[in-house]
């Protein structure tokens, strides 16, 4: 190999050497790497002029970048970017992109949407999202619910009712559920047999006797279940009252009790505090109409729609 070439191989040094043999090599960055970085310095300048960056005494730089958008109140506003205003817009256009569909929701049939391919899936998708936002808090995400707190929406039990227009009523006015406390009313062998009765109505295996005391106490003037209840036990949609013959349970956690006496008790305590829990607020001031008519259908199809 040629001299020439040799030296061209030679990794070149500073000339600085300490302890005599440790010497500073001058390997210079390659040349990619330094256009990159003149590259994000030039970009950093163009982006310090175009968006907010810098503070300046109590405001900042707001960049020459504007937003134009329309705001919750209906306003339409221009102003520097920010994330807000492109949060806005971006919803804005969203909207925008959603109203020929949830117009089509409006003036379709609530038989007709699930048999329309398109307007279903759009159903799903927007009324997935919307029944998150607004709902899952209290129903859980699926509709599962809560007991003792929020009713499950996929089976095929409903205190007010599971077609299309009792669940759109639910939606747009709320519910307020109450049952009165018996404890002042009733003795504790009263309310023994009282629930008695119920648990037998599910098949549950209490005392016979004391569940017959209780069939003839929920049906008498003294206690009157019946009122709300029905005469056959399987409540009242007008009223909100539980069907207490399907083995659905909601206020009394009797699937997860043990043994009978636990499952007494649990029925027990409800006859006994009554109920005034079972409140669901209304959302026709915060969904508009066609939210409210798919969010219906939505849970309508979550399995327990009638």
């Amino acid at each position: 190999m040629s001299q020439e070439k040799l030296q061209s191989h030679t990794v070149q040094t500073t000339g600085h050497a300490w302890d005599g043999d440790l010497q500073e090599y001058n390997n210079p960055i390659p040349n990619w790497w330094l256009y990159a970085f003149y590259i994000s310095v030039l970009a950093a300048i163009a982006y310090w002029f175009t968006y907010p960056a810098w503070p300046v005494g109590k405001g900042f730089t707001t960049g020459f970048d504007h937003i134009t958008y329309v705001n919750d109140k209906g306003v339409t506003k221009t102003t520097h970017w920010n994330t807000r205003a492109l949060f806005m817009k971006e919803t804005n256009e969203a909207v925008a992109a959603q109203k020929p569909y949830f117009d089509k929701v409006a003036a379709t049939p609530f038989e007709q949407i699930a048999k329309d391919p398109e307007l279903n899936s759009f159903v799903v998708s927007a009324g997935k999202q919307l029944f998150s936002d607004n709902c899952a808090a209290c129903h859980q995400q699926g509709g599962g619910g809560k007991m003792g707190f929020a009713p499950n929406l996929t089976d095929d039990d409903w205190l007010y009712g599971g077609h299309y227009a009792n669940i759109q009523q639910t939606i747009t006015n709320g519910r307020h559920g109450y049952m009165p406390p018996f404890a002042e009313v009733l003795t504790d062998a009263q309310i023994t047999q009282l629930a008695d009765y119920v648990l037998s109505l599910s098949h549950v295996a209490v005392n016979p006797d004391s569940a017959r005391a209780g069939d003839a106490l929920f049906h008498s003037e003294t206690a009157a279940c019946y009122y709300c209840h029905g005469a056959d036990a399987k409540g009242r949609q007008v009223l909100g009252s539980a069907n207490l013959t399907d083995s659905i349970w909601l206020w009394a956690n009797v699937p997860g009790a043990g043994t009978i006496p636990l499952k007494e008790a649990a029925v027990k305590n409800v006859i006994r505090q009554g109920l005034n829990k079972g409140v669901m607020p209304s959302w026709k001031d915060r969904l508009s109409p066609e939210q409210i008519k798919l969010l219906a259908v939505y849970v309508h199809e979550l399995g327990g729609g009638k």
